[in-house]
């Protein structure tokens, strides 16, 4: 498979996130690989990991990264590969940690998604541009995700209209 999607995290505590991505991605039939690395920390590892994963023809970078998310514009600086920003919500300063996601520098052209399914489908659709078979798999779970939603509204039609 040609395919592949990077997770990268800024820290192990991000890794609930990340397995969580991973699964939709193993849904979905996708290659991927979780690594660590931190922007602030160890940027020269980033970029490393960027010159590995760059060689290849199709990579989706997929960053977690929380606080400043300096992650996210660090990988999109240094690679022509789509980036997608998954940072963790978090309570303190009132979830505000997401601006720094959403207000990046010019010249930096990371896209947003705060839930770690919406990330893989978005990898995974970005990786299906001229790959039919992943269309067809992406075309099946949104199915079931339709399936899901009508046998919620059968059962609780059923539920809520007994008796009347």
């Amino acid at each position: 498979m040609r395919d592949k999607v990077i997770i990268l995290m800024g820290s192990n505590k991000d890794l609930d996130i990340s397995r969580s991505i991973g699964r939709t991605l193993d849904h979905l039939g996708v290659k991927y690989e979780l690594r660590v690395a931190s922007a602030h920390k160890t940027p020269r590892k980033v970029l490393d990991i960027l010159e590995e994963y760059d060689k290849l023809e199709r990579v989706v970078y997929v960053t977690v990264a929380g606080r400043s998310n300096a992650l996210s514009g660090l990988v999109d600086a240094n690679t022509t590969k789509p980036v997608i920003a998954c940072p963790p919500y978090s309570e303190k300063f009132g979830g505000a940690d997401i601006y720094s996601s959403l207000r990046v520098p010019s010249g930096i052209g990371s896209l947003v998604n705060i839930e770690p399914e919406g990330a893989a489908i978005a990898a995974a659709k970005i990786l299906a541009m001229d790959n039919k078979s992943l269309t067809e798999r992406i075309q099946e779970y949104q199915m079931k995700k339709r399936e899901e939603i009508n046998a919620a509204d059968d059962t609780l039609k059923d539920d809520l209209n007994r008796g009347q």
